[in-house]
């Protein structure tokens, strides 16, 4: 018998016309948007890789839940059924609802970080970053060494180096620590996921210390498949069961629904502790809206809370995280460098071996990025020293050891058809990548997450 091919387990209902465009126009939009292209339009987009936030397709019963979403401004019913889903399956008793991950950054941080902290974690993202160094404290990076080898076959290239947090710890007084930050999985070194034993060991090694730890949860299921994956001991857990053990080892999360939970947008702060949870409650109150919506519509926690059950599920992160990998295999196949193992929610194409003659000043990662939307419509992120900032005192660029052309993939939505689309797109660029002589810069930046709203040229002046 012929064993059965691997096949996604949804159906698709509802369609969403998109629209090929030609090389000219791309040039044209591509050059007004200032070569930064979060500032094209949607609609000058074929294949949007940009980010898996907020971009997926909610299933037929997220809709439903939207119907039912109790618009109370206070105690509505949409906060229980939220407040349970998170209870059931994360563990924690406490939470405010916020309307993204980086307000319940906002909120957190305001509540625990002052100026001079010091907060250790693996690769923190640009948000995190960012709003740390709002507070003029230092966020350290404690990721393994391995993580920063796009060649290195490591199951767990998100784990913190415990020699490297203890250094840390040790070297600052308790007072100055506000928390340890824990990424899961670890967007910044290529979506790639913390091991069980790793998050035990940072939790116990903080306990010594008396410092608390965080999750940045945004992609917390995606971890839990990785850890059933590929460590001993976890092959016959359920995906709930290891989410419950990951979270035992945390006294609180930030989570940016719109990743794991597949919802268009929403958030939240889980707390193990009752005072820190009241001390918050302050600043959520201030900077997103009452304790009981936080900035999100009664629907949208009632999507919200259906999609942590959905994502929760194994057939689905299976047929998720095998589109991913079948499109990091593709763009392999053409022999061109990726961050292995694949991760969780997008490639990282390594953009520093693809352009060697780029130098980093002049952003080969972004010039990359440019390259492919010019080549097929296709946009991506940069994740490399315009993500990376200028240093907040001494305002020098700051240059990560990794360049990368992040490709993420929205949840449910392109088949494997657009994958292989992508695939070809960047091979494309790669057959003339020599004639790539040089790259992008600067031409105007905000003082703090330029990425967002940069503003560039080319180096050399072409279009």
């Amino acid at each position: 018998m012929i064993e059965l091919p691997f096949a996604e387990s949804y159906k698709i209902k509802t369609v969403e016309t998109i629209r090929k465009s030609s090389r000219k126009e791309r040039e044209e939009w591509v050059a007004a948007a200032r070569y930064n292209l979060f500032n094209l339009k949607s609609d000058q987009v074929f294949i949007d890789l940009l980010t898996d936030s907020g971009t997926g397709a909610m299933s037929n019963r997220q809709w439903s839940e939207m119907m039912l979403g109790d618009e109370s401004y206070a105690g509505a019913s949409s906060y229980y059924k939220m407040k349970n889903a998170i209870r059931e399956i994360i563990g924690f008793e406490y939470f405010l609802p916020t309307h993204q991950g980086r307000a319940a950054e906002n909120v957190l941080f305001s509540s625990l970080i002052k100026e001079g902290d010091i907060v250790p974690g693996n690769s923190h993202f640009d948000t995190t970053k960012g709003h740390i160094e709002y507070r003029k404290a230092i966020p350290i990076d404690c990721t393994i060494d391995k993580a920063f080898d796009t060649t290195a076959l490591h199951p767990f290239k998100g784990n913190i180096d415990l020699e490297k947090l203890e250094s840390v710890l040790k070297k600052y007084p308790r007072e100055r620590i506000p928390l340890i930050v824990v990424t899961v999985t670890c967007n910044s070194s290529g979506g790639q996921p913390v091991s069980m034993q790793n998050l035990k060991e940072v939790y116990s090694l903080a306990k010594r210390y008396g410092i608390l730890v965080f999750f940045d949860s945004a992609r917390f299921a995606e971890n839990a498949y990785f850890i059933k994956l590929r460590e001993e001991g976890y092959a016959d857990k359920s995906i709930r069961e290891i989410v419950k053990e990951m979270f035992s080892y945390a006294d609180g999360m930030t989570m940016s629904s719109k990743k794991d939970a597949i919802v268009n947008m929403g958030g939240f702060i889980g707390f193990r502790d009752e005072q820190l949870w009241k001390k918050a409650q302050t600043f959520n109150i201030m900077f997103e809206g009452f304790i009981t919506y936080g900035g999100m519509s009664g629907r949208d926690m009632n999507a919200l809370a259906q999609g942590l059950y959905e994502g929760t599920e194994f057939d689905y992160l299976d047929t998720r995280i095998r589109q991913v990998a079948y499109l990091g295999q593709r763009i392999t196949d053409f022999g061109i460098t990726v961050q292995k193992p694949y991760g969780g929610h997008a490639i990282f194409v390594d953009a520093k071996r693809f352009l060697p003659q780029i130098p980093k000043e002049e952003f080969p990662a972004q010039t990359l990025a440019v390259e492919l939307y010019l080549e097929g419509g296709v946009r991506g992120v940069e994740i490399g020293a315009l993500l990376a900032d200028r240093d907040p005192v001494t305002r020098e660029n700051r240059y990560p050891e990794l360049e990368l052309l992040r490709l993420t993939i929205p949840r449910r939505v392109y088949t494997n058809n657009h994958m292989n689309y992508v695939a070809v797109a960047l091979a494309n660029v790669w057959e003339k990548r020599d004639k790539i002589k040089s790259g992008m810069k600067i031409i105007s930046e905000a003082p703090i997450m330029r990425h967002f709203t940069v503003e560039l040229t080319r180096v050399n002046g072409l279009k």
